[in-house]
């Protein structure tokens, strides 16, 4: 989702090259979701800006303005993939480009547009685009210069880079001592502090050390000053940069913390501390478990998962064994001994070197062995005598 410093990058290109002209000419769609459910329609906008003269583009958080020299003013949020595009410049960062197809890089309108408008000479075209239809378009019918008094902008809380007179650091005190919801909880709600999104959220809590889903009113004055001035140079630093990531320092957690569950992941940050996620009812947090300990008590339920790097050493896997190996491991010693006995094969038995018979003895003799043929010719004596009377 655009935060802070996208937005502060789109008003950039809009009083570059929208503010100080006259529409000629606007289109819009009709959308019940970017335009109804704000309260009016495509025909509505596009009746609203035709023929009006641009005097001043704003920027609160997350929303961004167009004042006209007539009210009623075209009143915007992104949502989750809203933008603007102006004709011939590229007005998005770097990665936004890198996920279009090339036949997408110059068409106009582009894919997706809401609503189009096209100025008096010299002619700049602008276009809004979303293709999720989570970004809104609204118009609110008040005086230019008091805007940001009127719904949606004045629920909001305070902008870190505009409002620097009333974010300060009592402001943010104050607001963490009289609450008791996880710290990055609280900064990402808009009526708290306007423009800090997910990315955001991380990059401040990790630089000023803090556990994202430790509770706010847990925090030490130290603590609440770091938090603070984190706030202050990361959205103010985004916003000179004009959300630019490529410029964005290379310690930075935003330039590590995309690659979860993604091909060539690196767990780690230059220095070597392991990343990791915590997630708590559904909202995900990247965070350093190194650096950001926690110092009070934390919401119940936090799940915590480190991020996988495929550059690490990968430990060599044990050999499979199968089903039948794990059941015979699991046998008692002396039933395993009998089955290896049972298993083993029958040893072959050797030939023992036949033995010459004595000479003077038959072939039959021979055959039979020597003690079988002096046994039977004992036996044929003693017969032998009996049958003559003899004792033998």
């Amino acid at each position: 989702m655009p935060e802070i410093a996208e937005i502060a990058r789109v008003v950039h290109y809009l009083r570059l090259h929208l503010v100080g002209k006259t529409i000629k000419k606007a289109t819009a769609i009709e959308d019940t979701n970017v335009f109804g459910k704000v309260g009016t329609t495509g025909a509505e906008v596009a009746a609203a800006l035709t023929g009006k003269k641009v005097l001043s583009a704003g920027t609160q958080g997350k929303y961004f303005w167009l004042v006209l020299d007539q009210p009623p003013h075209p009143v915007m949020h992104f949502g989750m993939t809203g933008w603007i595009h102006i004709k011939g410049d590229r007005t998005a960062y770097t990665n936004y480009y890198k996920k279009m197809k090339p036949e997408e890089m110059d068409a106009w309108p582009p894919k997706h547009w809401k609503f189009q408008l096209t100025t008096e000479d010299p002619a700049v075209e602008v276009a809004f685009t979303d293709p999720r239809r989570f970004g809104r378009v609204r118009l609110v019918d008040c005086p230019g210069e008091s805007i940001r008094k009127y719904s949606p902008l004045v629920e909001n809380g305070p902008d870190p880079v505009v409002d620097t007179d009333v974010f300060t650091e009592e402001y943010l005190r104050k607001k963490m001592q009289s609450r008791h919801v996880p710290i990055k909880a609280l900064i990402l709600d808009q009526t708290v502090i306007s423009g800090v999104g997910n990315w955001v959220g991380d990059e401040v809590l990790y630089q000023a050390k803090l556990h994202p889903e430790q509770y706010c009113d847990d925090f030490s004055d130290e603590q609440i000053k770091k938090l603070y001035e984190s706030i202050r140079h990361v959205c103010q630093f985004a916003v000179d940069k004009l959300g630019d990531s490529d410029l964005f320092p290379k310690e930075w957690l935003f330039q590590h913390r995309w690659s979860k569950g993604q091909k060539g992941a690196v767990g780690h940050l230059p220095s070597g501390e392991k990343l990791a996620f915590l997630t708590v009812g559904g909202r995900t947090s990247c965070y350093v478990p190194e650096v950001q300990k926690k110092s009070g008590r934390i919401v119940p339920g936090v799940k915590e998962e480190l991020i996988e790097s495929d550059q690490e050493e990968v430990k060599p896997k044990k050999a499979a064994r199968s089903k039948a190996a794990k059941v015979e491991d699991e046998k008692p010693q002396n039933k395993k001994k009998r089955k290896a006995e049972e298993d083993e094969p029958p040893a072959k038995k050797s030939r023992a070197a036949p033995r010459k018979p004595p000479a003077g003895k038959t072939k039959a003799a021979k055959a039979e062995g020597p003690d079988t043929v002096d046994s039977k010719i004992e036996s044929g004596r003693r017969r032998s005598g009996r049958l003559q009377g003899k004792t033998v």
